[in-house]
């Protein structure tokens, strides 16, 4: 078990024999000049949803935070240690990013298991207290008697967007640049089983889905 695992080598080998010769002067450059990313995603940490994979992203054009669910925590200036507060704050403050995406997707299993209100997996319980960021958005929301659990759990997968581009919003140094035009903030919604894409209209709070070219 020690042994580094082989897909990873393989998929090096293929990465540096294919791919690498044709990008090594952007490697280069990056190394060079430093990331100068416009857009921050914020995605699942499921293995089925890559943003860079979704968007056919290059080295040094995504700046990606992933955790559990595609959460965003409210400000709290409490001096604990914050991942994606930190992450939010290098991106907005030193890359100067100018769109934050928020990427939720279907088939998560973090909503799905605060839905169920599953029995957490260790004594620390930290899925649990992760998830705990929806307990009210989820308790606000109710299963319709004609909906299917999945149609329910798809409404509550984008409704945790939402949650957490409202929570972008209780940061001060992103609600000054959203107020001046400067930064923008997004939803979006990944369909795992056919690769679709919806984003949120911000009027309307619907997410409609991005049509693919032919």
């Amino acid at each position: 078990m020690t042994e580094f695992p082989q897909q990873l080598v393989t998929g090096y080998h293929t990465f540096a024999t294919q791919r690498l010769p044709t990008e090594q002067s952007r490697y280069r450059e990056l190394s060079e000049r430093g990331q100068s990313p416009e857009v921050m995603v914020i995605g699942c940490c499921d293995s089925r949803v890559s943003p860079e994979v979704i968007f056919d992203a290059g080295p040094g054009e995504l700046f990606v935070v992933r955790n559990v669910a595609n959460l965003v925590p409210p400000y709290a200036p409490d001096g604990a240690a914050h991942g994606v507060s930190a992450a939010l704050e290098f991106a907005v403050q030193v890359l100067r990013v100018k769109h934050i995406v928020v990427l939720g997707h279907a088939q998560c299993g973090g909503i799905k298991a605060l839905v169920e209100d599953a029995e957490p997996l260790s004594p620390g319980d930290f899925i649990g207290r992760w998830m705990a960021l929806l307990s009210e958005t989820v308790g606000q929301e109710t299963r319709g008697s004609a909906e299917t659990f999945a149609d329910f759990v798809t409404r509550l997968e984008q409704r945790a967007v939402k949650t957490s581009l409202a929570n972008l919003m209780t940061f001060p140094c992103i609600r000054i640049l959203v107020e001046r035009g400067k930064l923008a903030l997004h939803g979006a919604y990944f369909g795992v089983a056919r690769g679709s894409l919806a984003v949120m209209d911000p009027n309307s709070g619907k997410f409609e889905r991005v049509a693919t070219e032919r």
